[in-house]
């Protein structure tokens, strides 16, 4: 008897592997996975504006631009802080978040210790970009989020076409060059995107938390059991395209990857993305309310792909796609080099950071034509940059020093 073709055979292995994970999984819930059931979404009416900005005084009003195939995205501006002047306006400045977040993750620490606030009543003119899958941004003129080629995306369409809308609509209203604030994904994003002539002539400085290009030495144990597994293509054999961990699969999908004695799973914030030294656990319910985002199992393919390779390149459809697609066999990197010298560059890292790792970080800013300002803070992990109980007297402080003085401005307050 003939038995299938090897590639079959492969993937109907995967497919009885995760199946079999997810029901083993349902079994006995990780911490993680009770976690995301205990606390439900917020479902709250209104957009960002209304539930977390306008509640506390500040001003915040909502505006849709469309990318050039199609996403309907959401952005939020707060022109000053609450005790403002509406003509006294600074610079703007776009900030971008990350994996498996949204624009809330900048307001979800203590008003205090959140950078958006914190922008917002330093006189800056804050604007809050949303990438499209995320709970703000899941419009499309043709498709819903229920069809296949809504998710058919990576981080390479969040640099090419998410942020070139966003910041091409917060240049035009504000007919200024834009401050760039990014985090983890949001700095993949912005390194991919200030490659392109088209983004980086409206960027007057970029400040890069946590910055990634290169995933080569990433040590999350997470991360590495989900790339040894071959989760994404998992994902793809079942039909999964969107990831989401709010969903009963992707609870299901956390629990499989946390059963291993090998992998704890009690702080799974740790097993993500390292240790975090001072990680705001008061804040952990109301972080619960609105993240983690959905994503495509594509972009996680993709990032999976930047682990494999070790590569910042465009994603790799193989290679008869490749050549369809791109002309050639590989797909082409993003060329860091091809930044201009002139553009102003800052970056804060971490030791304890187990996604940005330090080597990753060292080669990225070796490959920048550029001497970038540099805040190293020994103990702090990769959310820590965010989430930190002290997170603007360690990180923020210094963020605003650089984009001041590159911008020639002072805040009067």
């Amino acid at each position: 008897m003939v038995g299938p073709p090897p590639l079959a055979a492969t993937r109907l292995h995967l497919l009885l592997l995760l199946l079999c994970c997810c029901l083993a999984g349902g079994a006995s819930a990780s911490p993680a996975a009770a976690a995301l059931r205990r606390v439900s979404p917020r479902a709250s009416p209104g957009g960002l504006c209304q539930q977390l900005l306008l509640p506390l005084g500040y001003p915040c009003t909502e505006h849709t631009v469309e990318t050039d195939d199609g996403f309907l995205l959401s952005l939020q501006h707060i022109p000053h802080g609450k005790n403002g002047l509406a003509d006294n306006a600074g610079p703007p400045v776009f900030l971008q978040h990350g994996l498996f977040q949204g624009g809330d993750t900048w307001f979800i620490n203590s008003a205090e210790q959140s950078l958006g606030y914190i922008l917002a009543d330093n006189g800056f003119d804050v604007w809050i970009g949303n990438v499209r899958g995320t709970h703000w941004s899941k419009g499309h003129s043709t498709y819903s989020v229920h069809d296949k080629l809504f998710w058919d995306w990576s981080w390479q369409e969040l640099a090419e076409y998410d942020l070139l809308a966003m910041l091409s609509y917060v240049y035009t209203v504000t007919q200024s060059k834009i401050l760039y604030v990014g985090h983890s994904q949001g700095t993949i994003m912005g390194l991919a995107a200030l490659t392109m002539p088209e983004i980086v002539k409206m960027i007057s400085s970029a400040a890069l938390l946590c910055p990634i290009s290169y995933l080569n030495h990433v040590s999350a144990g997470f991360v590495l059991r989900a790339v040894a597994m071959h989760l994404d293509q998992m994902l793809v054999t079942m039909g999964i395209h969107q990831l989401n961990f709010r969903s009963d699969m992707g609870v299901q999908i956390l629990d499989s990857l946390c059963d291993d004695e090998l992998l704890d799973c009690n702080n799974l914030l740790s097993s993500i993305t390292g240790e975090n030294c001072c990680f705001n656990s008061s804040r952990i319910d109301y972080y619960l309310e609105y993240e983690p985002h959905p994503s495509s199992t594509k972009n996680l393919r993709h990032l999976f792909q930047m682990i494999r390779k070790g590569t910042f390149a465009k994603y790799d459809y193989g290679w008869w796609g490749n050549i369809k697609r791109y002309g050639q066999l590989h797909p082409p990197p993003f060329d860091l080099s091809s930044i201009p010298e002139s553009l102003p560059i800052w970056m804060g890292y971490g030791g304890l950071d187990a996604l940005a790792d330090v080597t990753d970080v060292e080669r990225t800013v070796k490959e920048l034509r550029s001497t970038p300002d540099l805040l190293y803070v020994r103990d702090y992990g990769h959310i820590d940059f965010i989430m930190s109980v002290k997170a603007k007297d360690d990180v923020y402080v210094d963020l605003m020093r650089f984009l001041r003085a590159k911008q020639g401005w002072h805040s009067s307050y």
